[in-house]
């Protein structure tokens, strides 16, 4: 299929699962609706094309919205299609994915298509964390359907044909779409409102495939995935790029494989899912500046929430300095670190944090420490842990003495030097039990991956 080509919604199907795996169901339904001479309209399907089928010998339900029919409007029937798939892959328990490619409500069905609206918002509130739950907005995803898209685990643009809105541009008060498409890929990529976003249609259905064999089928088993990777494979000059943290986590993960979810929305936190000898895990690191924002932890929040939902392996790079300061950071800073630190002290599934830079105050504290329940953490050799920066630290503490001394730079140098030994080495906090051990950054793959066996995950 060419970049450009636009495939038809049974295409698009055919284009995801393997070959001649995909089975059809409910394909003659259509509208029963009379008003308005609907009597005489043709939709086939009732504009979605429902069933299941094999994603690399894994089994999901698929629903791919047909814009040739009556521009793929929500109806009455339409709705009850989607809302029945949901239910069979519930009971069956395995993954749906949505095609979006929609008008929006079919207006002529009026409250009856609303109706539809509510069934489908109530079967995906029911799957949620009971299956994975994926969207792909592969055209227009407008008003309630963009909704519906955000009540999936995990959704995914193509930034050359997609639009996702609730209001379209230019009903947005004081914009025009030629001043700013709100409806775009990277407008909505930056809200967070986009997991992934890809270049045409065919990387939309590959990044759908490598995800199916990421995610477990459902919330009762285990995601195994095959790698061809050394175990004990090593990560010469890992401590050179510990705290770039896509860079860290593509060394750390089978195959060099990460594949990072809302990657412009909070930039200070960054989050994905690998896997660390065939089992699933997500990842959860602070970007190199080591600042803790409000965009950020909502994103860790979330994604640490659907880990646990899902009974996925969470793994946290640390590299916590503190927080972003802002008017309008403290606003909403301190709720949304307190968001985060419940969502990691209530995650049942096992949890390791690894500390590869600095680690100060109470942003450590948040950010997956023993204190709020990791069950494993480790440090890298030369990570400082304390209540704040050493300098800032003798600057408090030993002020007079700083002001009286005659070279108060070498007075300051020296004071830091002094508390950094005593309070700020990993290996103080290792000797109160607040770290498990301190590694070479190089080990720092088969560490996670000795953890992983320890907690019976392979």
């Amino acid at each position: 299929m060419s970049d450009t080509a636009k495939l038809s919604a049974r295409e698009r199907i055919e284009n995801l699962v393997d070959a001649n795996s995909f089975v059809e169901i409910g394909g003659l339904i259509t509208k029963r609706n009379t008003d308005f001479n609907m009597q005489e309209k043709a939709v086939p399907a009732d504009g979605v094309i429902t069933g299941y089928g094999i994603v690399d010998s894994n089994l999901v339900y698929i629903y791919s919205q047909d814009v040739t029919a009556m521009n793929g409007s929500v109806g009455e029937m339409h709705a009850k299609k989607i809302a029945a798939l949901y239910d069979m892959a519930v009971k069956a328990g395995a993954p749906i994915i949505g095609l979006i490619d929609c008008a929006g409500i079919r207006v002529q069905e009026a409250v009856d298509a609303l109706a539809g609206f509510g069934e489908i918002y109530m079967a995906k509130v029911k799957a949620s964390g009971v299956v994975p739950q994926i969207s792909a907005i592969l055209g227009s995803c407008g008003g309630g359907v963009a909704i519906s898209s955000k009540l999936s685990d995990i959704t995914l643009m193509d930034e050359e044909k997609g639009r996702l809105f609730v209001n379209s541009p230019n009903a947005v008060e004081g914009n025009r779409v030629e001043k700013c498409d709100t409806a775009a890929a990277d407008f909505q990529a930056e809200a967070g409102n986009v997991d992934i976003v890809c270049r045409n249609e065919a990387e939309v259905l590959e990044n759908i495939r490598t995800l199916i064999t990421m995610l477990p089928a459902n919330a009762g088993v285990a995601a195994e995935v095959e790698n061809s990777d050394d175990k004990n494979r090593l990560l010469p000059g890992f401590d050179q790029y510990a705290t770039e943290a896509g860079k860290a986590l593509s060394q750390i993960a089978d195959d060099m494989k990460f594949i990072e979810l809302k990657a412009e929305y909070g930039k200070e936190m960054v989050i994905g899912l690998m896997s660390l000898d065939g089992v699933t895990v997500g990842a959860i690191a602070n970007a190199k500046e080591g600042i803790l924002s409000t965009a950020g932890c909502k994103k860790a929040e979330q994604f640490t929430y659907f880990c646990d939902a899902f009974g996925i392996p969470i793994i946290t790079l640390t590299n916590a300095a503190g927080y972003a300061s802002s008017m309008e950071e403290e606003k909403t800073i301190s709720q949304a670190v307190a968001d985060m630190t419940y969502a990691f002290a209530s995650a049942d599934v096992p949890k390791i944090n690894v500390i590869t830079g600095k680690a100060y105050g109470s942003a450590y504290v948040a950010m997956n420490s023993k204190h709020v329940g990791a069950d494993l953490v480790l440090a890298l050799e030369g990570a400082k842990i304390g209540v704040m920066d050493a300098k800032a630290a003798a600057q408090i503490m030993y002020e007079d003495e700083i002001i009286k001394a005659g070279d108060t730079k070498a007075a300051l140098e020296e004071k830091a030097e002094e508390f950094d030994k005593k309070q700020c080495d990993a290996k103080v906090a290792a000797g109160r039990g607040y770290v498990d051990n301190i590694i070479e950054g190089e080990a720092v793959r088969k560490h996670l991956i000795y953890a992983m066996q320890m907690f019976g995950m392979r």
